[in-house]
């Protein structure tokens, strides 16, 4: 499997690092994925590089102009590609729909920034909308980013250890259990008991318990009382 992403932004310097580094960086050298940002302004037409003009209707701040976007996906897009663009009141990024996009083979993933793009782009253009939270960043393209790392590691054998993918957070709607490591006793605090038994049993219900206490804890919104009880 070989899934690419292409970013539009108007910064892409912002992510170049990232998208070489670590996990990233590994799985685009073992041919697994490839992610490369594009500087939108390469599609400007005009002397002084114009991605921005101001809203008809009025109202404060600038909006990301129709012509160098369109041109950017058209030239960019693939007859199997799909276009998303990161946007605040987009769906949410969840585990099910980094499931449903690493189907996927190819990615354009539009940056916005100012006050968001001509309405005509995400009419035309954009196949789904995503936001990583409840909250506004100077612009998308962070966010585009996240989108490739939560993705990525659904590419089989990106990973390396795919055990990981099934017990991590929000994999099965709890948080994650807490996690401990060598020494067991440090500065006085321990690992707990059940930990260092041996007993697989006891220590997967520890960590179910320990998943659904924090969840009810910190994200009850998440947590089906009814289907998870310790």
């Amino acid at each position: 499997m070989h899934l690419e992403f292409d970013i539009l932004t108007l910064f892409p310097e912002m992510v170049e690092g990232f998208l070489t580094s670590s996990m990233l960086g590994r799985g685009q050298r073992n041919g697994l994925i490839r992610a490369e940002a594009h500087q939108l302004r390469d599609w400007t037409t005009d002397k002084h590089r114009k991605t921005d003009e101001m809203p008809f209707g009025g109202g404060a701040g600038m909006v990301m102009k129709p012509e160098p976007i369109f041109a950017a996906v058209e030239e960019l897009r693939r007859p199997e590609s799909k276009v998303l663009y990161m946007a605040p009141d987009g769906e949410p990024l969840t585990s099910q729909l980094a499931r449903e996009l690493v189907q996927e083979t190819h990615l354009i993933i539009l940056s916005g920034h100012y006050e968001g793009v001509d309405q005509r782009v995400r009419d035309e253009l954009v196949d789904r909308e995503v936001s990583i939270g409840d909250y506004v960043l100077t612009n998308g393209t962070l966010a585009a980013a996240v989108v490739i790392d939560c993705v990525s590691r659904f590419v089989p054998g990106f990973l390396g250890d795919e055990k990981s993918l099934t017990e991590e957070s929000f994999m099965s709607t709890l948080l994650g259990f807490p996690q401990y490591t060598r020494p067991a006793d440090f500065r006085g605090m321990h690992v707990p008991e059940v930990l260092l038994s041996g007993d697989h049993a006891a220590i997967a219900k520890w960590r179910r318990e320990q998943s659904i206490e924090k969840t009810r804890q910190l994200r009850p919104d998440i947590l089906d009382n009814n289907e998870f009880q310790p």
